[in-house]
């Protein structure tokens, strides 16, 4: 990759990650907004270096309560990001290929991002929610349908007259304690490294198997907007030179969740889910099989969609099945069913806030009555995430159109084709080009 376009991807990928508040050198997913990795050893672009992009960093860009628009207005006068998001899409086209379309896929999840920020600041026009959702999930908004999966959990349960009280009680009596996390998680981690071991890494390229995947460690965190936030850091070194493929798991200590649940938790996140995807991408572009953009992955993008669609699949990839019911216990049967669930009332929070004009409480109570989510849940997904003019029009739907793409495909191709696909051994792919490199 030329150095222009290094420098193109870094200042379009990092400038409107400041823009929105974001810190790709934060450990903490607090700290962390559109770019969630940094490990390539390369400098930092002028987008992240400036002098003036720090007081943005601060006070949160654009994702504040009241935007600092003053110091907005001078870091934009000294980073041009429409014009690196432009030159990017720009040099995609010019690539041609796979990669070209990813990175022509990113520049146009960029614009979309770019819009809503002068949405919010009053210099733009409102941007229409169908073409948010299509940037960042390839494909237009629908309303989640939780009918299936209800009534198999309903099933599981035992038919009980009151679903939702059933399931509450359900989840109380498997509650995970917070106190004893860390434990806890190392042993999952532990035996989902196991299992990947056996059903995943043998369809892997050889060169993958030596790769740690799943180098993590679970830090409670008090008082999150978030569930959890998985960190990737990748820049710890060997006395090599080698990466560590390190990363951290920040885990909200107010989450409410059961042992199942917390399973399907750990293989998305860490093992064969984010970390391990991470992981295997930056062993790639180390032995120089993917590009730079590699190195800077992002949160609402057609990236993210099909991440999240890996990690939604992570545990049926882990036991080396393609349904849910080929779970091999009915207590994880049910825990991967309200996962999936929650994922299906993120994107039913997106659509009623966004599509539909609902009112903030009325969501919420849609989601606890129809997707089975905890109270918790509810709360933060109706409003933290679901009205937050990013998160609820970009990053909610993508969950259920990488998850659902991702089975899809599971389902038709057999894993020595699929798997490489989805780690990036056959390129850099999003959820729309993924079945191209097939």
């Amino acid at each position: 990759m030329s150095a222009r376009l290094e420098d193109l991807a870094g200042n379009a990928i990092l400038g409107i990650d400041t823009l929105w508040g974001g810190d790709v050198l934060c450990a903490s997913g607090t700290g962390r907004f559109i770019a969630d990795s940094w490990f390539s050893d390369e400098p930092l672009p002028a987008a992240y270096t400036v002098a003036e992009a720090l007081p943005v960093r601060a006070t949160g860009g654009v994702s504040a309560k009241t935007p600092d628009t003053a110091a907005i207005n001078r870091y934009l006068a000294k980073v041009d990001i429409a014009g690196a998001i432009e030159g990017l899409k720009n040099a995609g086209a010019a690539c041609g290929g796979l990669r070209g379309e990813y990175l022509v896929g990113l520049a146009l999840c960029f614009e979309t991002m770019w819009d809503l920020a002068m949405e919010i600041l009053g210099r733009g026009a409102p941007v229409p929610y169908p073409r948010s959702v299509e940037a960042s999930a390839g494909q237009a908004p629908e309303p989640s349908d939780p009918a299936q999966k209800r009534e198999r959990v309903a099933q599981l349960l035992g038919g009980p007259p009151d679903l939702l009280a059933a399931v509450d009680a359900w989840r109380a009596r498997h509650r995970v304690s917070m106190a004893s996390i860390r434990l806890l998680g190392a042993a999952v981690i532990g035996h989902f490294d196991q299992l990947s071991a056996a059903h995943v890494v043998p369809h892997l390229p050889p060169e993958l198997a030596a790769v740690p995947r799943a180098n993590i460690e679970f830090l409670p965190i008090q008082d999150a907007w978030f569930s959890g936030s998985m960190n990737y850091l990748g820049r710890a070194r060997r006395a090599d030179g080698a990466p560590e493929y390190e990363a951290t798991y920040e885990i909200n200590a107010s989450l409410e969740t059961s042992l199942p649940e917390f399973l399907q938790l750990v293989s998305h996140e860490v093992v064969p889910g984010h970390v391990t995807t991470f992981a295997y991408l930056q062993n790639l572009y180390v032995r120089g099989k993917v590009g730079f953009e590699a190195t800077v992955l992002t949160m609402n993008t057609r990236a993210a969609a099909l991440f999240e669609g890996i990690a939604n699949n992570a545990i049926l990839m882990a036991y080396g099945v393609t349904e849910v019911e080929q779970l091999p216990d009915p207590d994880l049967q049910i825990g991967v069913l309200l996962a999936l669930l929650q994922d299906d009332a993120k994107n039913q929070s997106s659509y009623l806030t966004w599509g539909e004009g609902a009112a903030e409480d009325a969501v919420a109570r849609a989601l606890r009555r129809d997707f089975l989510v905890s109270p918790e849940r509810a709360g933060k997904l109706s409003g933290a995430w679901g009205r937050h003019p990013l998160l609820g029009r970009m990053y909610l739907p993508a969950y259920r159109a990488g998850t659902l793409r991702v089975a899809d495909l599971r389902r038709r191709y057999p894993a020595s084709r699929i798997l490489p696909a989805l780690y990036g051994a056959r390129g850099l792919v999003d959820i729309t080009t993924l079945e191209r490199a097939l």
